[in-house]
């Protein structure tokens, strides 16, 4: 029986993406209802493969640490290190035996739990009950709260051997300062040293409740079947409330620029400050905007001006990553020490000269058909829909954003790009980390 229903499900997620690429050109229709207690769910059916994708959101990310970094990622982690009466080793075969894939992580706003099972009666019911105990009854055990946080010591005395990770992380201190978001999810090793069982008992009683909860399922369910599993998965769970919103993001009065010396033969740059949020009024302009600047690969303007014109790198990014509060605007290369100055100052005049004078025509032409035109793709698969529902209910983004995404890039201007731009970022004030071995400040020309 365990063969056949790996055999089973191997071959259901071999030809999904045949059976959903039409389908995903229409949009998928979403339905969306609160349990009795309170969790919002949103359902997709997708009847042709028997599968099922779950995701379960709390607003239990790193930003809810407090004082305490890693405690949201190491909480959520520890979900399936056993519950009730089975230990880690006994939900791992739970999940393999009905040929399921069974994962939990945590970035700045979110936790999530994520399921994929076959709807065949007996491995569904085996795979639910699993993560419904692991999400209402985890054990905490002693022993494996140790064992999970040595593993991520572990992790975090690696990342210090990683300048790209050291940077990464950096970067985030110096946007955010105090706020929330500029600890990194993980943690340190000197928050995590310090860190108690009892406080991830703690906070999963504070978070991992139905009120507080976002349910995103897509598969070959009925609407009643559909309903019958929300409820089983917050059965057990405290009804609840939501947690305090989190305080806004002020903006950088400043610019900043920390240097750190790290013994590599190229010096990474990272630049930045804060963006946008998920429910942000200019979304769709900076969003377009930035796949013109740096977000689009090899076409983008910085790689055109910092690899194409000058050879200083090998990639050029920007990005903006929306979050409930205002996430980070980020841009960043990797070059040659002897080159980090110049490298640095091309890419941030590359950056003010497009906020001031924004895209030409042909350019916005161009991405408008890049981004409409590979949209479908990127809602062609369960898992990749059951994101975007997650991200929908979390966020309280309308139901029709994957309908309306391709018509409201489509009614995007260039001089509302220019506008947008000029209005949210300031290249004057950017926040700026460089990793690499130390020039000389002179050389360098200050910051």
């Amino acid at each position: 029986m365990r063969t056949d229903n790996i055999r089973l499900f191997s071959i259901a997620c071999a030809l999904f993406g045949l059976a959903a690429v039409s389908a995903a050109e229409a949009g998928p229709e979403i339905e969306t209802w609160k349990t009795t207690k309170g969790a919002r769910v949103l359902f997709v059916a997708a009847p042709d493969l028997p599968m099922l994708d779950v995701r379960l959101v709390f607003d239990a990310g790193s930003a809810r640490d407090g004082k305490r970094s890693g405690l949201a990622s190491l909480t959520v982690n520890m979900l399936t290190q056993g519950a009730g009466e089975w230990d880690a080793d006994i939900v791992a075969e739970r999940i393999e035996s009905v040929g399921a894939e069974f994962s939990a992580s945590a970035n700045r706003d979110m936790a999530t739990l994520s399921l994929r099972t076959l709807t065949e009666g007996s491995a569904l019911d085996k795979a639910l009950e699993t993560v419904a105990k692991s999400l209402s009854e985890p054990r905490f055990k002693q022993a494996d709260f140790e064992r999970v946080r040595e593993n991520r010591l572990v992790a975090l005395r690696q990342d210090e051997q990683d300048p790209g990770t050291v940077g990464s992380k950096a970067i985030y201190r110096k946007i955010f300062g105090d706020h929330p978001y500029a600890a990194d999810p993980a943690g340190t090793p000197e928050t995590l040293s310090h860190l108690r069982r009892e406080e991830l008992v703690a906070f999963h009683r504070r978070y991992y409740v139905a009120g507080n909860a976002v349910i995103a399922m897509v598969g070959a369910l009925s609407r009643e079947q559909a309903q019958d599993i929300a409820e089983r998965l917050m059965a057990d769970l405290d009804a609840g409330e939501l947690p305090p919103e989190l305080p806004p993001v002020p903006e950088l009065s400043a610019p900043i620029l920390e240097r750190l010396d790290f013994p590599s033969t190229q010096t990474h740059v990272f630049v930045g400050q804060p963006g946008m949020r998920r429910l942000d009024p200019d979304y769709f302009l900076l969003y377009v905007g930035n796949h013109i600047l740096g977000g689009s690969g090899v076409v983008s303007l910085l790689m055109d001006e910092i690899r194409e014109k000058r050879g200083l790198s090998y990639h050029v990014y920007s990005h903006f990553l929306p979050l409930s509060e205002r996430g980070p605007f980020l841009t960043g290369l990797q070059t040659k020490n002897d080159q980090a100055t110049e490298a640095r100052k091309v890419l941030t005049d590359t950056v003010r000269r497009f906020r001031e004078q924004g895209p030409t025509e042909d350019e916005l032409a161009a991405a408008v058909k890049h981004i409409t035109g590979g949209f479908p793709l990127r809602i062609a698969s369960n898992s990749k829909i059951v994101g975007y529902l997650a991200v929908i209910g979390f966020y309280g983004l309308p139901l029709d954003y994957l309908d309306r995404f391709s018509q409201r890039v489509l009614e995007v201007r260039a001089e509302q790009i220019r506008a947008a731009f000029n209005r949210r970022v300031h290249p004057d004030r950017f926040a700026t980390v460089v990793v690499g071995l130390r020039q000389d400040r002179a050389a360098e020309g200050g910051g």
